[in-house]
């Protein structure tokens, strides 16, 4: 799996915890190993400016995903994971620091944008959460990988509750 993580925020994250939880995303969603993903990490002035961009709506926003290929999970466990490039994702650290701090399970900025890079691997991978149903669905998803993410590593205390809209 090829994953860039490019920090251009000026602001020090976990980039290696970024990379792993995306590889363990991507390999939970059995996406085939040699797809690529890009994750960029900006300010709030840059994310701000992609947010009017590309969605028309004002102000910085957490995560946005920009899918390629446009793959999608293999249907039946034995299929063949499609191979190709996902997109990009990117990560805002000051929005990401501010819900993390308002969350109802308090937690850290780094924590925040694990669960970001998740969401926006689902994103890419084709899931929504417009609909109650879809919401359901893909927020019970990223739970079970950020969940199954942390135990593999033995961390300990309450997974971060999803803070993204």
């Amino acid at each position: 799996m090829s994953i860039d993580v490019n920090n251009e925020s000026g602001t020090e994250v976990d980039e290696q915890a970024i990379l792993d939880i995306a590889r363990y995303a991507l390999a939970r969603m059995r996406i085939h190993p040699l797809s690529e993903l890009s994750v960029i990490i900006v300010d709030a002035d840059a994310m701000e400016q992609l947010h009017v961009q590309w969605m028309d709506l004002p102000g910085p926003t957490d995560v946005m995903s920009f899918p390629m290929d446009e793959l999608r999970p293999p249907s039946k466990d034995d299929d063949e994971p499609p191979q190709g490039l996902l997109g990009d994702i990117v990560l805002c650290p000051e929005v990401a620091a501010r819900q993390g701090a308002e969350a109802p399970t308090r937690h850290t900025m780094d924590e925040e944008l694990q669960l970001l890079t998740v969401h926006g691997v689902l994103h890419l991978l084709g899931y929504d959460h417009e609909e109650p149903d879809e919401k359901a669905e893909m927020f019970g998803l990223q739970a079970a990988i950020v969940d199954g993410w942390r135990a593999e590593r033995g961390l300990t205390g309450p997974s971060p509750a999803p803070t993204v809209s």
